[in-house]
């Protein structure tokens, strides 16, 4: 068993980091990062750079957790993390999520949105503190 974090390198990424972090410390469990783009790395600021997504891997084993990346580039986000929780069996999915417009909702998708709908796991939706 596992908790899946879909992790982005961005606040909202953070957020949910530090949420399943909490989590997988108080259950004993393994921690699956998920940090995953569709092909634009050089222009997706939510893609970690390798050497930043070994670090808060490095950092976690240190601090006594199971990790286990998945940094990669994939078709569709939202399905790698659904796939990455089927695939360790997951008993959660933590996720950040972030205010959209009306505009924003009805042109862009939600990665967030479509994980909370189509995965088979629990999925907590976290938001990061108040600046």
């Amino acid at each position: 068993m596992s908790i899946v974090v879909a992790y982005s390198a961005d606040r909202y990424g953070e957020a949910a980091l530090d949420h399943a972090v909490g989590l997988a410390r108080k259950d004993g469990t393994r921690l699956v990062i998920v940090n995953a783009t569709q092909g634009g790395s050089l222009v997706d600021r939510r893609f970690a750079h390798d050497a930043d997504i070994e670090a808060v891997r490095d950092r976690l084993v240190a601090e006594g957790l199971t990790v286990v990346v998945r940094h990669e580039v994939v078709p569709d986000v939202a399905d790698a993390v659904v796939a990455a929780a089927e695939e360790e069996q997951a008993t959660l999915i933590v996720v950040g999520i972030r205010h959209r417009t009306p505009v924003g909702k009805l042109l862009l998708g939600s990665v967030a949105q479509r994980i909370i709908l189509e995965a088979h796991s629990p999925v907590l939706a976290v938001k990061p503190a108040a600046e």
